[in-house]
């Protein structure tokens, strides 16, 4: 399996970084089928995050529509006052 070069993994963790959760474990996993055998592992350890997520992003992937559609949590969310 190919890896990719530093500065290129840098950019996928900000970028991963900046997405909602529901996109950050379907960027990971396409990023892992990209690679093939042994890319989810070396994903998970690129972006920080639980092999399980990005199997868990392959499954929403291979679904025909989008289950958690509106349903995206904010980060920060309303304060009490």
């Amino acid at each position: 399996m190919e890896t990719y070069a530093l500065e290129v993994e840098r950019k996928m963790k900000r970028f991963f970084d900046w997405l909602s959760e529901k996109d950050r474990r379907r960027y990971a996993a396409v990023e892992a089928a990209k690679l093939g055998h042994g890319g989810v592992e070396y994903v998970a350890r690129v972006l920080r995050c639980d092999p399980k997520t990005i199997w868990q992003g392959m499954k929403d992937l291979e679904e025909p529509q989008d289950a958690a559609a509106g349903r995206i949590r904010k980060k920060g969310g309303p304060q009490a006052s």
